[in-house]
């Protein structure tokens, strides 16, 4: 890892009646829109949805890093986020964030140690740290048959 602080830049451009394009060097274009629930097309990612992919996205590369030190072997990890957004203290924000994360051990793997693995790495996530509402994990390790 680089040496903190890093900084990031991503762009955002629209004309009145076009979807949001957002850009960052040397990444694809990521076209966004309001969700459904705000009056959008729902057909496209929106600054909600966008949010919570990089919780998700965070949380697994934070495991991948907490069991590769750790030298856990593991075989699949899946991760779903779920939001609530609201009206908080005259604001509409996210107050609450759920995840569900699944992680497949192979047989001989210490399901307790993967279980406090992914609690670290809950705690670990950059993302999940730079928000303000409440955060609850839902850890389900298996074992491979």
């Amino acid at each position: 890892m680089q040496a903190l602080p890093h900084l990031y830049t991503v762009s955002g451009r629209a004309e009145s009646a076009s979807d949001v394009s957002l850009s960052a060097a040397g990444l694809e274009t990521l076209l966004s829109a309001p969700p459904a629930e705000f009056g959008g097309p729902g057909d496209k990612w929106s600054p909600e949805t966008l949010l919570l992919a990089s919780m998700a996205d965070c949380f697994i590369l934070t495991f991948k890093a907490v069991a590769r030190a750790s030298h856990l072997e593991w075989l699949s990890l899946s991760c779903e986020v779920d939001g609530t957004l609201e009206k908080s203290d005259g604001a509409v924000r996210f107050t609450r964030f759920l995840t569900r994360a699944r992680l497949e051990i192979p047989e001989g793997v210490s399901v307790e140690v993967a279980e406090r693995l992914l609690h670290k790495s809950e705690k670990a996530c950059l993302i999940a740290n730079s928000v303000s509402g409440e955060k609850v994990l839902e850890a389900a390790v298996s074992v491979a048959t």
